[in-house]
């Protein structure tokens, strides 16, 4: 196997060591003649765990250079690292289903909920980031945007949200913030 030369660089607003908020970009090329591989990583208090709360800034270097090695190497799996707190926030409320009966004050007109309500509540009850479901959700629909997809799509959609929320929210978290845009440093 070749050498995996990782280079990194923060990404992040220069108060981000006030505010424990970082992101990293990490370049890894295989053999000095391969094309590159990129990952980025961020890490605040928020979505680490309480083990390494103060250490965000190394949380998010190991989490850049772990998502382009696995690019680089073709891994389909995410690391430990990425999945923060092991503990997941128990919430009392159900997700309701289109099947739960109608719901005659949402204003829907078809005694469904809604379906941004419906995504609305799923990113609130799994504390999800609604930027980066929202691009899970073009990706998933085949489409630029959301506003794009057809009602089934976003219906089909939702449904998969859920479930993969139920099932594992550390891997949903995991796979969403494969869709983590970088943001850049100011001047």
């Amino acid at each position: 196997m070749a050498d995996a030369k990782p280079m990194c660089w923060h990404l992040g607003p220069p108060d981000a060591p006030l505010s424990a908020r970082w992101v990293f970009c990490a370049t890894v090329y295989k053999s000095p003649a391969s094309k590159r591989f990129v990952g980025y990583g961020d890490a605040d208090p928020s979505n680490v765990s309480p083990l390494v709360r103060g250490a965000e800034m190394r949380v998010a270097e190991t989490r850049a250079v772990n998502r382009a090695l696995r690019k680089a190497y073709g891994i389909g799996l995410c690391s430990v690292e990425e999945l923060g707190a092991f503990s997941i926030p128990s919430r009392s409320a159900s997700i309701p289903s289109p099947s739960n009966g109608p719901h005659p004050s949402n204003g829907s007109g078809n005694g469904q909920p809604r379906l941004r309500d419906q995504l609305c509540l799923l990113i609130r009850q799994y504390n999800l980031d609604s930027n980066l479901v929202k691009a899970y959700a073009a990706d998933f629909c085949g489409t630029e945007a959301l506003s794009g997809a057809s009602r089934e799509l976003v219906e089909s959609f939702i449904s998969h949200l859920a479930a993969a929320a139920k099932e594992n929210r550390a891997a949903l978290v995991c796979k969403l913030n494969s869709y983590a845009q970088p943001v850049e440093a100011q001047p």
